[in-house]
């Protein structure tokens, strides 16, 4: 029986235990998570996760919904699973996790999930399954402690962050904004530090448009749509060092069938990344102008943007966030300290929408997206513990 006053401050030894006795279940339900092909659009395989995180989120008391979700050409993605826990409290939490990972179908086959000197592997075992259950835990810890003083916790997982959440940014714009702080639960850097703010990033499409001739016979009739595009990638190169900490990358160039024809197309993919809001708008428009150049005589060029995600910086909100953290680490004996990234995610729309954020919330990862990503086992029980005691402190905490 709880014998802590309601609205006391939470014991750390409590914390740790409660997480430890959830620490078996966490490693047989990680592995059942990690052996399913999830990839983002792998419907079938997306689906079987989210009923399996369904089933396990009822038995932990909460309400759930799922919500199909589509790419704007109508693609079917998956379905954004909502757990909601009600409390006795006036804040409202949301913890953000997401199930899909980067792999192709039959990696999970390929690489099952394995436990080697304290460490798991595995398809998307960090990246993001590892930290989706891990807010599952925090619920469970802090049902069985009692420590409900939130209005609402909602735990939401999505199907299609790894490609920009093009089909769940409404809906994440929804919870962002009737949130008052949102946790992410993307692992925690490989040297454990939390995330406070990200780069905003742009995915831009350039399809350049020329005329087909025959090389060699007349070429002068010819509007060479590869000539303009190399022409315009060392432009954009070119921005690398304009504004600081903006990134400017042609990652995909496509042109041409035959070497005896002018190329009457070409197609470029190019990734923008920056720090703050003013530098990412700069280089947008800037990226734009330059498309709209005449490279070629006779070539045209249009620009498509993708999933615009603005960046995400550390404000006072996100500060007081990261300090709370740092608290509530060191009543766990849990070193806390955050950093900013380059790669951006569901925090940066989240923190757009309103809500104030931290990231990282996860157990320790690292080598995402790649074939040796890996979990740090032991950093398991801390971490969860970590993410009940900052939602309790949240909870308590004076609005601002």
């Amino acid at each position: 029986m709880n014998e802590r006053k309601v609205g006391g401050v939470v014991d750390g030894a409590e914390l740790l235990a409660a997480a430890g006795n959830r620490l078996a279940p966490y490693h047989e339900r990680l592995a059942r998570l990690v052996d399913i092909d999830s990839g983002s659009g792998q419907v079938d395989g997306l689906r079987q996760v989210a009923d399996l995180m369904q089933t396990w989120c009822l038995e932990a008391g909460m309400a759930v919904e799922r919500e199909p979700v589509a790419d704007p050409s109508g693609r079917p993605l998956g379905d954004v699973l909502i757990g909601r826990h009600r409390g006795r409290g006036r804040r409202r939490i949301l913890l953000a996790g997401h199930l899909d990972t980067v792999f192709p179908p039959g990696t999970a086959a390929a690489r099952p999930f394995r436990v080697q000197n304290g460490r798991a592997y595995g398809p998307g075992v960090s990246d993001d399954k590892g930290g989706v259950l891990a807010g599952l835990v925090a619920v469970e810890v802090l049902t069985a402690l009692d420590r409900t003083e939130y209005a609402e916790l909602v735990l939401v997982c999505t199907p299609d962050e790894e490609i920009g959440s093009t089909g769940s940014r409404p809906l994440l714009r929804t919870l962002g904004s009737a949130a008052d702080v949102a946790l992410c639960l993307e692992c925690a850097r490989d040297n454990g530090d939390l995330v406070s703010a990200r780069k905003g990033v742009a995915d831009l499409e350039v399809i350049l448009r020329g005329r087909a001739a025959h090389a060699g016979i007349e070429p002068e009739h010819g509007a060479s749509a590869l000539l303009a595009a190399a022409r315009l990638t060392v432009a954009l190169d070119a921005l690398n060092g304009r504004w600081p900490g903006v990134t400017v990358n042609v990652g995909h160039l496509t042109a041409g069938d035959r070497p005896n024809v002018v190329p009457d197309r070409a197609r470029m993919l190019v990734d923008l990344r920056a720090w703050h809001s003013r530098e990412y708008e700069a280089a947008l428009a800037e990226i734009r102008r330059l498309v709209a150049e005449p490279w070629v005589c006779g070539v045209r060029a249009e620009v498509a943007v993708h999933a615009p995600t603005p960046p995400w910086e550390l404000g006072p909100a996100g500060q007081r966030l990261a300090d709370l953290a740092a608290k509530v680490g060191a009543g766990l004996g849990v070193p806390v300290s955050h950093t900013a990234t380059g790669g951006c995610a569901d925090a940066n729309l989240l923190a757009e929408a309103g809500a104030a954020v931290l990231d990282g919330l996860g157990p320790v990862g690292g080598n995402d997206h790649s074939p040796s990503e890996w979990l740090d086992l032991d950093s398991v029980v801390p971490r969860t513990a970590l993410l009940a005691g900052l939602i309790d402190e949240v909870s308590r905490a004076d609005p601002g």
